[in-house]
């Protein structure tokens, strides 16, 4: 991808053939038309559903709050429920939440955007409403692997937590230690942050873990990718609390989440939400391969974000993310797009926090309407209304290619993807289309035909492999 890009032109002809017969909707002009029309506003229901017992032995009989009314909480949190609009809770908050509100250790073992966060928060927000606990050393602990994903749980729990009078402090590096330590010598109900950061804290003696009796790991998997098991390993030794509940979130279920879930929960319940052995894409995301040449990759691209509407600037419903493979080509792309006419932002490991919270935080608000980024985006960013994902360029891995994807068709919201594939990148079809038939989307002839002619995948091990490799 290296050297200049193509130049990028008006949108002219009939649309691709492979957008212009999409089911459901018709076509993403129809989603242009009116993109609320096509949310639920509930989670897609997965039909297999596992219940595990600490022997490792499938359970039959086990409770299952499926309507807000069932769950028991407190009257200010199901007002907050009732306010949020939720018509009923997600497959994981109604497995988890009877779990978690008798005491029990749990793992939970579900795909990203499934409904998680309050699948954890409000259980414990309940624990310490019941028993007016105040404000001091943190009784609740949230770790999560990126800053975004501990901003994104931060944001839950000031939106479910202010009218109780609960009050979380969220610990992130990229930004002054300042003000958060602040918050953590006020006395806090609880704290949401990295590994790293926390353990900065814990170095500094600003933090006290001791009587911390909620403890929550979310995205385990991705933590360990990213090497923070030691900082993981460390926070832990320092909560000594020994009616310490905890909760485990994962969406992979590889040997090394296994162990460290045997060593740090009691007696855990799992609960497994789909089929976690293989890996796909949310049923709510219609999931589009387009064949394409890098003298018409740009123009086709703009055609993609005029159908979907997010080229529209008087549509503000449309909104969407593209995913580029490097830092620079992510740059590159964002002023070619701003050259066209196109407002964006990127966001990638070398912006600031700052700037990074400022583009997501246009786009949430509907200010801006694309943001242009790397995988560090990939993972933990919950922007509603997203409702379309574009690969720019082929994802690293099966893994990545799931959860670039799953930014889009969350909370019950039609979303789309769609793949660029040039022929340079063609050894990346075969996982692409493995997700995409464990879902029923449809795969054209011409994509199958460029998937078994594709050389093999390059040296670097940057192709995407197939449901057995990188777990």
């Amino acid at each position: 991808m290296g050297g200049p890009l193509p130049d990028f032109k008006a949108p002219s002809g009939p649309a691709p053939t492979s957008l212009a017969a999409l089911k459901p909707p018709a076509s993403m002009a129809e989603l242009n038309a009116d993109p609320s029309a096509h949310c639920s506003g509930s989670t897609v229901q997965d039909q297999e559903i596992k219940v595990i017992d600490p022997r490792g032995q499938l359970m039959y009989n086990y409770p299952r709050y499926a309507t807000f009314a069932e769950a028991p909480f407190c009257p200010s949190i199901q007002a907050d429920l009732q306010r949020a609009g939720f018509p009923a809770p997600s497959q994981i908050q109604q497995y988890a939440w009877p779990l978690a509100m008798q005491g029990s250790d749990v793992i939970g073992v579900a795909a990203t955007g499934s409904g998680k966060t309050l699948g954890f928060l409000l259980p414990a927000f309940h624990y310490l409403i019941e028993r007016q606990i105040r404000a001091g050393n943190p009784q609740l602990l949230v770790m999560a692997p990126t800053r975004e994903l501990a901003v994104q749980i931060e944001e839950e729990a000031v939106k479910f937590g202010r009218s109780s009078g609960l009050k979380t402090c969220c610990c992130y590096g990229g930004a002054p230690k300042g003000p958060q330590a602040m918050s953590l010598r006020d006395g806090v109900h609880g704290v949401i942050g990295t590994p790293g950061r926390i353990n900065d804290f814990l170095e500094g003696n600003q933090v006290n873990l001791s009587d911390v009796c909620k403890l929550v790991l979310d995205e385990a998997d991705r933590m360990l990718d990213m090497g923070f098991e030691p900082q993981i390993r460390k926070v832990l030794a320092r909560i000594t609390n020994p009616y310490r509940h905890t909760m485990f979130f994962t969406a992979t279920w590889p040997m090394s989440i296994r162990r460290l879930a045997a060593e740090f929960l009691r007696n855990p319940i799992q609960i497994q939400i789909g089929n976690r052995d293989e890996l796909k894409g949310n049923q709510d995301i219609v999931q589009i391969v387009t064949p394409c040449t890098m003298h018409n990759k740009n123009q086709l691209l703009l055609q993609v974000l005029a159908q979907s509407g997010v080229g529209d600037r008087g549509n503000k419903d449309a909104k969407a993310i593209i995913f580029c493979s490097t830092k620079r080509m992510c740059d590159q792309l964002q002023r070619d797009l701003q050259r066209a006419g196109v407002p964006c932002a990127a966001i990638h490991g070398d912006k600031g926090q700052r700037e990074r919270e400022h583009a997501l935080g246009e786009l949430k608000s509907g200010a801006m309407k694309l943001i242009v980024a790397t995988d560090v985006a990939a993972r933990g960013i919950d922007v509603k209304g997203v409702t379309l994902v574009v690969n720019y360029d082929a994802p690293g891995n099966t893994e990545d290619y799931v959860h670039r994807i799953g930014r889009t068709g969350r909370a019950g919201q039609k979303g789309y993807a769609v793949t660029m594939i040039t022929d340079k990148d063609a050894h990346a079809l075969r996982g692409i289309i493995e997700v995409m038939k464990r879902t029923n989307q449809e795969v054209t002839a011409e994509v199958e035909a460029m998937s078994q002619r594709a050389g093999p995948p390059p040296p670097s091990g940057r192709a995407l492999r197939g449901a057995g490799g990188r777990r």
